[in-house]
């Protein structure tokens, strides 16, 4: 074993793995500086994703796609985010916006929605957040109300990740006035519905190339857009996000063996004081604890996701692999800058790079803040269990 734990992948989980790593090594690497400086959609990396039949790899081959694992979808975007974390997070946000059909959708919705993904690459987009309702789902504002023999949909959504190059929105909206789980459903909306605008693209610190938009609605949707029940938009919306949490994870991994694999070149090969800067131990002590805690967070992210594949629930597990990565990520992104001083402060480097992409990963599916909060519910539901069965 190297430094480094690494997974052991099945045959086909492997095979995906290095199909990513040699894309991101010809195709995706090459160009991240530039699609970072010019915030540009890498709009010429989406054929080759097609190509490579990744962008719809986790979609079930009876809609046209490959039937992946988690497992290797996990391993593709960590090879990607070793090399370009904006098209890490367009793979990422592919799967955000096709899980609620993938989970909750009928037979019409997953062979159009997903077959156009896995066929011509077509993006679906999970219109959730509000500028009030982010960490709090429960509260958004939007609304659906029934009109003739379909719904009209007024509201407004923020940071939709792949906003800009979406075919279709899933918009979740209050179906009902009371506060409760059952009150919010999720719609299907297609771009081109009249009354849809999407209206401004964010200028954003890090994951430049990515097209994070503005949603406003004021539009009509015929009756069978209607993803899964009425009420079941919450739920819908919550298992998605436990399965896009552990994606995240594996982004932020590969962010951190970008910046960790710079640091230790740099590290072993620049003299200071008559020695090389990971003989000080200052320096050395960083790399070692780097090493252990990226073993650590990727050995959470792989068993979170194979744990899915088993069919088990990992509401939890999810919760605690997403935020592990992320803040060791965050971590050791931090260490790879101040271990090449002023070169890793200035651009272009990839570390400057990894140290804004990487800040996103502690946010989105879920603040570190809200992970905690599902874990610490997770606690207290254990206790009072054993506390209940006299343990």
């Amino acid at each position: 074993m190297k430094e480094l734990w690494n997974p052991a992948l099945a045959e086909a989980e492997s095979r995906w793995q290095q199909k990513a790593q040699a894309l991101t090594t010809q195709a995706f690497a090459p160009l991240a500086e530039e699609i970072d400086r010019d915030q540009r959609y890498p709009i010429e990396h989406l054929p080759k994703l097609l190509d490579a039949k990744i962008s719809g790899m986790f979609v079930p081959k009876e809609y046209g796609g490959e039937g992946a694992s988690l497992t290797a979808v996990v391993a593709v975007v960590e090879a990607v985010a070793q090399g370009c974390a904006s098209t890490s997070a367009i793979l990422a946000a592919l799967a955000l916006g096709a899980f609620p059909i993938l989970l909750g959708g009928n037979e019409a919705q997953k062979k159009a929605l997903l077959g156009g993904l896995a066929e011509r690459g077509d993006a679906v987009n999970f219109a959730l957040s509000e500028r009030e309702a982010g960490s709090d789902p429960s509260a958004i504002n939007a609304t659906a109300v029934r009109e003739g023999d379909g719904w009209r949909i007024r509201g407004e959504k923020c940071w939709l990740g792949n906003g800009g190059h979406s075919r279709h929105f899933i918009v979740f909206a209050r179906t009902a006035t009371e506060q409760s789980r059952k009150a919010i459903s999720a719609f299907i909306v297609p771009r081109e519905t009249e009354g849809l605008v999407v209206d401004f693209y964010e200028d954003k610190m890090g994951i430049r190339g990515t097209t994070t938009t503005n949603l406003k609605l004021d539009v009509w949707v015929p009756a069978d857009s209607l993803v899964g029940s009425e009420g079941d938009g919450l739920k819908l919306a919550l298992a998605t996000l436990t399965v896009g949490r552990v994606v995240v994870a594996a982004q932020a991994n590969g962010i951190a063996l970008c910046a960790y694999e710079s640091a230790r070149r740099y590290a072993v090969t620049r003299l200071t004081f008559g020695q090389t800067l990971i003989d000080h131990q200052g320096v050395g002590f960083k790399l070692a604890d780097a090493a252990m805690n990226l073993s650590a967070a990727r050995m959470f992210t792989y068993e979170a996701a194979r744990a899915y594949d088993e069919g088990k629930d990992i509401g939890t597990l999810g919760a605690m692999a997403k935020l592990y990565a992320s803040e060791v990520s965050h971590t050791v992104v931090d260490d790879a800058v101040q271990i090449l001083g002023g070169r890793g402060y200035v651009k272009p480097n990839v570390v400057e790079r990894c140290y804004r992409d990487q800040r996103i990963t502690e946010i989105y599916e879920g603040t570190s803040e809200i992970q905690r909060i599902v874990l610490a519910r997770a606690v207290k539901k254990a206790a009072l269990a054993d506390i209940g069965a006299g343990q």
